[in-house]
């Protein structure tokens, strides 16, 4: 099977009126869908934006054409309700006339915490997103939902323009538990990291024969040490891994976590700069490890540079992996 590539509206880089923007250019560039971060900060106050992602989507959906659409990934725990996600799915649904994918996760300290309901701890977490997804997968399916679970209720709940296509679901995972829950809950595995071992627990769990789609930044400049420069005044907080940056509370905490990163590490896991081998390495890695598809995240709040090198270089030498 081919790898899909796809393109990411990073709402912690660009206005809002921008991301549609570059959403239609990334159509027009050839890339096999997009997705998009659903964010309340952004992790540095480098990158300097954080729209709601869902105004943006529904605009993403009237200015394109055919491009399929999807969150990487909301939170349904916490920041929101999971009835308000099930509505929030369906509408985007309708208005992209079923181009839509709802990614779910359990969620970072970065965005949550600002509804001053606390953050739990990892195992709550997952057992709040075990809730929330059933609550959301039954609502869009139809069903009038009342539900009285160990963290949330719903009563008598009902989407009144449920979706004509089916909303498939996708679970964000990391470790065991949460592929145990893909593999049973979802329709398609989510991941940031190149591992296979998640796809192997997720096929273990039920999800064998279902998609996989991961996240690669990359950081296009046409010379290579801007590129990292760049990468590393925005970028160098992803060092962290997932364990640790999913407790930080907001941008101060991630810069201090971050102080000691230099930009030569970060080249050394970013692809950066002109050179398409480097890059289509760094996609080969997803390739071998069972992904179906990969969206790409350009670094940067300028987009135009990279989706015009992406259109003529890029996404033809990706090809065939």
């Amino acid at each position: 099977m081919t790898l899909e590539i796809g393109y990411t509206m990073m709402c912690e880089q660009a206005p809002p009126r921008q991301l549609v923007s570059d959403v239609v250019r990334a159509e027009a560039a050839g890339f096999d869908f997009s997705v998009i971060s659903d964010h309340y900060s952004p992790w540095l106050e480098s990158q300097g934006h954080s729209p709601y992602a869902w105004s943006v989507l529904g605009a993403a959906a009237q200015a394109t054409e055919q491009i399929p659409l999807m969150t990487y990934v909301t939170c349904p725990t916490v920041r929101y309700h999971p009835v308000v996600v099930a509505q929030k799915a369906a509408t985007v649904q309708e208005l992209s006339e079923g181009r839509f994918t709802l990614g779910l996760g359990a969620g970072e300290n970065l965005n949550e915490h600002v509804v001053g309901r606390g953050w739990p701890s990892v195992s709550i977490r997952h057992e709040m997103l075990e809730e929330a997804t059933e609550i959301i997968a039954r609502l869009l399916a139809g069903e009038r939902v009342s539900f009285h679970g160990r963290h949330f209720t719903a009563d008598a709940a009902r989407l009144f323009d449920p979706p004509a296509t089916p909303v498939p679901i996708g679970i964000a995972v990391s470790g065991p538990r949460a592929c145990d829950l893909a593999g049973r809950r979802a329709d398609l595995m989510i991941a940031v990291e190149p591992d296979a071992s998640l796809g192997d627990l997720f096929d273990a769990a039920g999800g064998a024969g279902k998609p996989r789609v991961g996240q690669l930044p990359v950081c296009y400049a046409a010379d290579r040490r801007r590129a990292v420069e760049l990468a590393h005044d925005q970028f160098r907080w992803f060092a962290g891994g997932w364990k640790v940056n999913a407790d930080l509370p907001g941008p101060e905490a991630f810069a201090a976590a971050s102080r000691f990163v230099r930009p030569d590490d970060v080249e050394a896991s970013i692809a950066c700069g002109p050179d398409v081998e480097r890059h289509r390495e760094a996609v080969r890695a997803f390739a071998e490890a069972g992904f179906t598809h990969l969206a790409l995240v350009q670094i940067g709040h300028a987009q135009e540079g990279f989706l015009t090198w992406a259109e003529k270089e890029l996404l033809p030498a990706l090809k065939g992996l």
